[in-house]
């Protein structure tokens, strides 16, 4: 069995807001005892609604927000508490792609700039050699080279991710967080740039956790999903898994609010009541039980545990062995 590159256990990130002089402040959990691996060359996908703590998780996982406690190991060496300096020496294995193409570059520095800083940070290569190294990225995302002085206001949306994306690649990283990378993207440009990020996984062996709310694009790239609800996971399980059999109300629930392509289909839906709560005030027991239409009493006293099912799928649900959520699946009315 191939050892995780990523092997994240019981990460918690809680903090407080409204605190003042005499105001302690309330506590929120945005992130509340989560686990997951991912493994070399894997593509994990990690899906919520807003607010679910998805952003928060990235960001943790590569400590450009500290988590409270938990553990986070990447390539076996432990991550949390680890010491600024060599922290800095694994920046170069660990990047990001953001959501918002515009906020994400800086207006004032060239593409050159943008994408030949972190070779300069980390001491890559001489001038000559990060010159070439920015003209092939730069090709390899898609871009001419005429691009390199130019400024992101010069750019589209689209090819201003695009440069996000050389600017990660720029180091020769193991592991990128993509975090929401085709959001802010209209939808014919999101499926060039899902495209190009198959592409780089396949031919430079990349592990991604990619966050998004697309069911569909999610479907389409990761190899597993972990489903997370109010800092706390509901559901992991291989993507093939977990589109043909949901066995969280709460993954259904996202399942059923991606729209039907096939002009014959039909469904059962189950539907989510309400908003999700505040991380200030979670509810008892089941997080997600105020909004499930399948909770009962014993939801409100026990918060479940993730419970095997199968080879590779979880589920923290204490009704999931009774609960056919199978039958709410897609049927084609069509004949023939």
């Amino acid at each position: 069995m191939v050892d995780p590159l990523l092997s994240v256990r019981d990460l918690k990130v809680h903090f407080s807001v409204g605190r003042g002089l005499l105001n302690p402040g309330q506590l929120v959990k945005a992130v509340d005892g989560v686990s997951f691996d991912i493994a070399p060359g894997e593509v994990v996908g990690l899906v919520g609604e807003s607010g679910s703590g998805k952003t928060t998780l990235g960001r943790s996982v590569l400590r450009l927000i500290e988590p409270t406690s938990g553990s986070i190991k990447f390539n076996g060496t432990e991550l949390v508490g680890l010491e600024a300096q060599r922290m800095k020496a694994l920046r170069s294995d660990m990047q990001i792609i953001f959501q918002d193409p515009f906020a994400s570059l800086n207006p004032r520095m060239s593409v050159r700039e943008i994408i030949g800083e972190a070779l300069f940070l980390h001491g890559i290569g001489s001038s000559a050699d990060r010159e070439d190294r920015i003209t092939a990225l730069l090709d390899r995302v898609g871009l001419p080279a005429t691009a390199a002085p130019r400024f992101p206001h010069e750019f589209s949306g689209g090819q201003r991710q695009r440069i996000g994306i050389a600017r990660a690649l720029a180091v020769n990283p193991k592991f990128i967080v993509a975090d929401e990378p085709v959001s802010a993207l209209d939808v014919s440009i999101q499926a060039q740039i899902i495209n190009l990020l198959q592409d780089l996984r396949r031919e430079m062996g990349l592990s991604l956790l990619f966050i998004g709310h697309d069911l569909s694009v999610i479907e389409y790239l990761c190899d597993r999903v972990v489903v997370l609800y109010l800092g706390k996971v509901m559901e992991t399980a291989k993507a093939a898994d977990l589109y043909a059999s949901p066995r969280h109300p709460y993954t259904r629930a996202l399942l059923d609010a991606a729209p039907v392509t096939h002009p014959d289909a039909r469904r059962e839906r189950v539907a989510l009541k309400g908003d999700p709560p505040s991380p200030i005030n979670p509810p008892s027991g089941c997080v997600f039980r105020t909004r499930c239409p399948f909770a009962v009493e014993a939801c409100a006293q026990t918060q479940p545990p993730l419970t095997a099912f199968g080879d590779d799928q979880h589920v923290a649900c204490i009704r999931a062995n009774e609960l056919n959520l199978a039958e709410y699946n897609v049927q084609s009315a069509a004949t023939g």
